[in-house]
C-alpha cells in the first residue's frame, strides 16, 4: 500500500513538473521570438477630415468616484471633429459616483462635446450587459473603450483610427502605461509583468499571425467586427478576451500598436490585485471551456491552435505550481526510500528552470522597455515569483471554478486616482477586506514551512526549494492582506463581496 502510495505521489509531481516546465518553456519561446521582431512602422495620421470615420467612445463605470472625472476629462479632450464622435457614459453606479458624473458630463457638454450620461436600473451582465446596452444607440462606426482608471492622451483616435484603413481589421489595441508605477514595490512589479504582457506576448502573437485579446480597454473595435462575432457576451468574467476570440475565428484582423500609450492606475493593495487577478484566470479559464473546442474543430492554421491552446490554459500553471509542490513535500515527509532524493533534484531543477526562464523573459521586456535601467528592473523578479506563488491557492480556486462553471459576480478592481508616492488611498472608500483569504494563505504557508522542517528533520536532506518558495510566498501575501484588510475596516468595506 505504502508502495502504491508513493507511486501515485511520484507520478503526479513528475506530471505537474513536466506541465509546469511546458509552461515555462513556452514562455522561454515567446521571449526568444521577441527578439527578432523588429518593432513596425506606425501609421501615419490620417490628414484629412472626410478620412475620418464617426467613433463611440464607450466608458463603463461602477462605483468610481475618484477617478471618473480623471477619465472622462480626458476623453472628452481627444482632437476629433466634434461632429463625428459621441461619448457613452455607461454609469451602473449605485454610489455618490452619479452625482459627480452629471456635474462632470453637464460641464462637458456646455462646452460643446457630444456626451451622453446612460443608467441602467440593473447591472445584468456586469461589464459586458453596459458595453452592449451602450451599443444599442451607438452611432459610431467604430467604437473606442476605455476603463475609469485610464487617460488617453488627446492624440490618441488621430493615431490608432487610421488602422481601420484596412477593411479586414476588426480591433486595434494600445499599450497601457502606468500613472503610479513608482508608488510601491507591488506597483512596479505588476508594471514589469503587464510591460512582458504587452512587449512579448502581443508583439510576438502579432507578428507570427496568432490570436491576441483585447485587454477590455484602450483600444477600439471596429462595430461591424463586434456584431459579426455574436456581440458582449457576459457568460465569462473576461468578456473582452472571450470576444477577441470570437472575432478572430470570424476572420477579423486584430493590430497591436506598442507605440500608442494610454496611462492607467495600477491597483495598490494586494487584496485589488488579488482580485484582479483571479477575475483573469477564472475569466480565462470560463473561455478555454467555452470557446477551446470550437478553436481545435475551426480551420485555422495549427500553429494558430497551439498558441491559442497555451494562451488560454496559461492559468492552469498556478494549480500545478501547488500539485508539484504539496505531491513532493509528501514523498519527502513520510518516504523512507530514493523517493525523497528523487523530488529534491527535480524540484531543484525545476526551481532554477522556473527562475532562469522567468529571468529570461522579464530581461527581454526590461531591454526592450528601458535600456539604462533593465538590470534595476531584473531586482522585481524575485518578488514577482513570491507574490506570484502567495496568490496561487486563490488563482486555483478560480481555475477551478471556471473550469466546471461555477459563477461569481463581477467585481471590478478599484481605483483611487493616486499617484507615484500618494498614500491619501488609504483613507479612502472601495477598501477591500479580504481577511478570509489571508487567514487560509497564512496557515497554508506556516503549514508548508512547517512541513519542510519536518522533512529535513526526518530524512536528513535539506527542505525542497519550491516548498520554501510557496510557504514563504504564502505567509508574506497573507500578512499584507491582514494588514491591509485591518485599515480596510477602519474606512469601511468595498462595494461587493470578495471573490476570494
Amino acid at each position: 500500500m505504502e508502495s502504491l502510495a508513493l507511486f501515485i505521489l511520484l507520478t503526479v509531481h513528475v506530471a505537474a513538473a513536466l506541465g509546469l516546465s511546458a509552461f515555462g518553456y513556452h514562455r522561454m519561446q515567446l521571449a526568444r521570438l521577441r527578439r527578432k521582431i523588429v518593432p513596425p512602422v506606425a501609421t501615419p495620421p490620417a490628414t484629412h477630415r472626410d478620412d475620418l470615420p464617426s467613433v463611440t467612445v464607450q466608458v463603463p463605470l461602477f462605483n468610481e468616484m475618484y477617478v471618473a472625472e480623471r477619465a472622462l476629462t480626458a476623453v472628452a479632450a481627444m482632437d476629433y471633429p466634434n461632429d463625428r464622435i459621441e461619448i457613452q457614459v455607461l454609469d451602473d453606479s449605485t454610489d455618490e459616483t452619479s452625482d459627480r458624473v452629471k456635474r462632470v458630463i453637464a460641464a462637458l457638454a456646455d462646452s460643446g462635446r457630444n456626451i451622453v450620461h446612460l443608467r441602467r436600473t440593473h447591472r445584468t451582465g456586469y461589464k459586458a450587459g453596459a458595453l452592449a446596452a451602450g451599443l444599442q444607440t451607438a452611432r459610431g462606426e467604430l467604437i473606442a473603450l476605455f476603463d475609469a482608471d485610464f487617460a488617453p492622451h488627446a492624440d490618441f483616435l488621430k493615431q490608432i483610427v487610421p488602422e481601420f484603413k484596412d477593411a479586414g481589421v476588426g480591433m486595434v489595441q494600445a499599450r497601457w502605461g502606468y500613472i503610479n508605477e513608482q508608488a510601491s514595490w507591488l506597483t512596479r512589479a505588476q508594471a514589469l509583468q503587464l510591460d512582458a504582457h504587452f512587449t512579448i506576448e502581443h508583439s510576438v502573437r502579432q507578428a507570427s499571425g496568432f490570436f491576441f485579446n483585447f485587454n477590455g480597454t484602450a483600444g477600439i473595435w471596429r462595430r461591424q467586427a463586434i456584431d459579426d462575432a455574436g456581440g458582449w457576451h457576459a457568460d465569462t468574467l473576461t468578456e473582452d478576451l472571450d470576444l477577441s476570440y470570437r472575432a478572430q475565428l470570424k476572420g477579423w484582423r486584430f493590430v497591436y500598436r506598442d507605440d500608442v500609450i494610454v496611462p492607467s492606475e495600477l491597483p495598490v493593495e494586494v487584496a485589488a490585485y488579488r482580485i484582479q487577478q483571479q477575475r483573469w484566470a477564472q475569466g480565462g479559464i470560463e473561455t478555454a471551456r467555452k470557446l477551446l473546442p470550437l478553436i481545435l474543430r475551426s480551420d485555422v492554421t495549427r500553429p494558430i491552435k497551439v498558441a491559442a491552446t497555451w494562451h488560454l490554459l496559461i492559468h492552469f500553471s498556478y494549480a500545478l505550481l501547488l500539485l508539484v509542490t504539496l505531491a513532493g513535500l509528501s514523498v519527502g515527509m513520510f518516504s523512507q526510500s530514493l523517493g525523497h532524493w528523487w523530488v529534491l533534484a527535480a524540484d531543484g531543477l525545476l526551481l532554477t528552470f522556473a527562475m532562469g526562464s522567468l529571468g529570461f523573459f522579464y530581461a527581454v521586456t526590461a531591454k526592450a522597455r528601458d535600456p539604462s535601467r533593465w538590470l534595476r528592473r531584473m531586482a522585481l523578479v524575485p518578488l514577482i515569483m513570491i507574490v506570484g506563488a502567495g496568490i496561487s491557492i486563490g488563482q486555483t480556486a478560480a481555475v477551478i471554478r471556471g473550469l466546471f462553471g461555477r459563477r461569481i459576480p463581477f467585481q471590478r478592481t478599484p481605483k483611487y486616482h493616486v499617484a507615484s508616492g500618494d498614500n491619501s488611498w488609504r483613507a479612502r472608500r472601495y477598501r477591500i477586506g479580504g481577511a478570509r483569504a489571508g487567514w487560509i494563505e497564512g496557515v497554508s504557508g506556516i503549514a508548508l514551512l512547517v512541513g519542510a522542517v519536518l522533512e529535513a528533520i526526518w530524512n536528513n536532506v535539506p527542505p525542497s526549494g519550491l516548498v520554501l518558495l510557496l510557504g514563504v510566498g504564502l505567509v508574506t501575501v497573507s500578512t499584507l492582506t491582514l494588514a491591509q484588510s485591518s485599515a480596510a475596516r477602519a474606512v469601511g468595506r468595498s462595494d461587493g463581496p470578495s471573490i476570494s
